[in-house]
């Protein structure tokens, strides 16, 4: 039932993961009554739950990392107070409520993980992969470090997620959705019409006059707001990014062959062996499982035999260094092929390894790794000079210049886009073309003020960055009818076509109701009667928009209908001739994708059901003091 969400959580990011689930919980606040749940108490604690705490220091610490993650992924800053207007405190609060709830109901249930599944999940993780493509210690390592885990912590962390997820798992693993809902949803998805038809366009109202300046007048003054221009703002772009500086880099010979010495180890596979584990909870286990093989016991036969069995693990082939533990990585690559270790006492318990084959490693030479070391480095040297080009600018404008003025002194191209309205089109309506990509310039724009110092975008990945100027504004202005008067004309006249069309069509149907066949009607108004079949909800494939549709499917079946048509002067009238449900097949994989969608569907209702209650059980008290300690806000 939860694969796809232990998958997702098996991992240092399993948290934020979980997180988006337990983040459910902030509607029951609504449920709950906020106030009831907020009181005042220790300086030092935000929340208490159950017997836990999160305390002032901890929250401050999340509460930091996931908004520069949430600044880092939209590429700008997010302020305190733009934290707060979203609500991103009281959604970062409630998942850790939820997490800790969850974990305190762990605790009480007394359940468990074993090592090695903490172990495989962890040497699985693609973040953790070295350059081979297999797990690499060293990364490993480095990555919680950087994250702000010791080992210990991150294993313990780990542990505690697996157990949440275990908790999840027992509570939705039979949720399966019910048979009459699966076959009423297949009915929504998967029904089938077909329709006789006819199309009325601007062509089957005839002539309409021009109005008189009196009637256009009227009509103009009470639809004013329809015709105002929009804002438009004039913007100096000065993108920068480490690709547009890559083809001036220049990298010697000599710095390929330094970076090669330096590097070496990035280009030798390292020897990998195919290691079998089995792990014992003590020594004393350990030694009579050795004493057992050395009597002729076959390693083969003792990992068949129950409570032996279950503690067996394959790690596969792996490097030295995509071994979790250091000391069975030692002893497992010190054996032959074939060979068993003695007992190997780790950071799990006792282990007993077997190498079943040996893979040497190999080394690339300088020739065939030279050119991927030179892009390598001339992106780099790109990008500390994007630093180094920003670290300038900023130089520039604390002495007072303009973006422009430091533009034209680094010899930097600056681009003016000279009126864009929100959407980022021009006064024609066209699209503004070549915006710097993966970022909203046009947004910040609109944010900032002429004449008012921004901070550059920063690009995904550390790419480069963009620089914005705002220097003019054209405010939303009023339009004199004498300026827009063929624009409202025609705006007017469509509305004279869409209501004789509403007239027209309103009668078609009242003489269908009455018994009149759509094919009379047809020909009487001189309309070309037309068929469709295979249609769907939702599908604009079919040909016919999606407001359409809707309305196709929300009469009977063989009764007519008004719809509207592609555009506000096309109508439709129509009847259903038949209607079609496909037999529902589970093991198609359309009858698969509609269990699973409704499975997980189902499975976040019962989450957000349990963690509701799982709180209301465990008690939860908020200290709003602490809580606005931390996000700036103002105390009530």
């Amino acid at each position: 039932m939860l694969r796809g969400i232990h998958k997702a959580t098996a991992n240092w990011l399993g948290r934020v993961v979980m997180g988006v689930i337990l983040g459910l919980i902030a509607i029951s606040f609504a449920i709950w009554g906020v106030g009831d749940i907020f009181r005042g108490f220790g300086q030092s604690t935000v929340a208490k739950i159950g017997r836990s705490e999160i305390t002032v220091e901890q929250f401050r610490q999340i509460y930091s990392d996931r908004l520069q993650e949430l600044s880092r992924r939209l590429g700008r800053p997010v302020t305190p107070d733009e934290a707060r207007a979203r609500g991103y405190d009281r959604q970062i609060l409630a998942q850790l409520i939820g997490e800790t709830a969850m974990n305190e109901r762990t605790r009480a249930l007394n359940l468990g993980i074993p090592d090695s599944e903490i172990v495989r999940l962890i040497t699985e993780d693609p973040n953790f992969r070295g350059l081979s493509g297999q797990f690499d210690r060293n990364r490993f390592l480095y990555t919680i470090r950087q994250a702000g885990y010791t080992e210990p912590r991150y294993l313990a962390e780990q542990r505690r997620l697996l157990l949440r997820q275990q908790l999840l798992t027992a509570l939705t693993a039979e949720a399966g959705p019910p048979k009459p809902l699966i076959e009423a949803y297949h009915r929504f998805q998967n029904q089938e019409r077909a329709i006789e038809y006819v199309t009325l366009d601007r062509s089957s109202v005839g002539d309409i006059p021009a109005p008189t300046p009196e009637v256009l007048s009227k009509y103009y003054e009470e639809r004013k707001v329809l015709f105002r221009t929009p804002e438009y703002r004039q913007i100096a772009l000065l993108p920068l990014t480490a690709q547009d500086l890559v083809a001036t880099i220049e990298v010697s010979d000599a710095d390929i062959k330094r970076a090669y010495e330096d590097q070496r180890s990035r280009y030798i596979t390292p020897e990998r062996r195919h290691i079998q584990q089995i792990l014992f909870p003590d020594a004393e286990q350990a030694r009579a499982a050795a004493d057992r093989l050395s009597k002729g016991t076959t390693f083969d036969a003792l990992i068949a035999e129950p409570g032996i069995k279950e503690r067996f693990t394959d790690l596969g082939v792996v490097a030295k260094a995509g071994m979790v533990d250091p000391a069975y990585a030692d002893a497992a690559f010190a054996l032959k092929a074939g060979e068993v270790s003695a007992p190997v006492q780790g950071q799990f318990g006792t282990a007993l390894l077997r190498v079943v084959k040996i893979e040497p490693g190999e080394t690339r030479t300088l020739e065939q790794v030279a050119e991927e070391i030179k892009r390598t480095l001339a992106l780099e040297r790109a990008k500390r000079q994007v630093q180094e080009v920003r670290d300038k600018i900023d130089d520039e404008r604390l002495d007072g210049k303009t973006l422009a003025q430091a533009a034209e002194k680094l010899g930097l191209k600056m681009r003016t886009i000279e009126a864009t309205d929100r959407s980022g089109r021009d006064p024609s309506g066209k699209p503004i073309p070549d915006l710097p990509a993966n970022v909203d310039v046009i947004g910040a724009a609109f944010r900032s003020e002429v004449g008012q110092e921004n901070e550059p975008l920063q690009l995904p990945g550390g790419e480069g960055y963009v620089w914005f100027d705002v220097l003019a504004v054209t405010p939303s202005r009023e339009r004199k009818l004498d300026e827009i008067r063929d624009q409202v004309e025609a705006r007017w006249r469509d509305d004279q076509i869409a209501e004789r069309l509403k007239v027209r069509t309103t009668e078609m149907l009242e003489r269908l109701k009455a018994g009149a066949t759509l094919a009379e009607i047809a020909s009487a108004n001189k309309l070309k009667l037309q068929t469709a079949t295979g249609l769907k909800r939702g599908s604009a494939s079919s040909g016919f928009p999606l407001r359409a549709l809707a309305e196709i499917f929300r009469v009977p079946d063989g009764a007519p209908g008004v719809a509207d048509g592609e555009s506000a002067t096309d109508r439709i009238v129509f009847r259903v001739t038949k209607t079609e449900t496909p037999p529902f097949d589970a093991n198609s994989p359309v009858g698969q994708r509609l269990v699973e969608t409704l499975d997980r569907t189902l499975a976040d209702e019962v989450v957000a059901q349990y963690l509701a209650r799982l709180q209301t059980d465990v008690g939860v008290t908020i200290n709003q003091n602490a809580l606005n300690q931390v996000t700036g806000a103002t105390t009530n």
